[in-house]
């Protein structure tokens, strides 16, 4: 009788939207790009990055 396999703790992504969302801000408010910008910048590539993440963690379940 085979022994199941316990369930496997997904890879987390969040935490990269939120860190690029508050250093995307933080940049912007040093440079002159502005916070806004910063900030949308920053939650882009966070969002782009979790979704690499993502990707990868589905895949790996295959």
């Amino acid at each position: 009788m085979p022994v199941p396999q316990p369930p496997r703790s997904p890879l987390a992504g969040g935490f990269l939207i939120a860190l690029g969302a508050m250093l995307g801000a933080a940049i912007g408010l040093l440079t002159a790009l502005g916070p806004t910008r910063g900030f949308l910048a920053g939650l882009s590539a966070g969002v782009a990055m979790s979704l690499v993440i993502w990707l990868l963690d589905r895949k790996r379940d295959r």
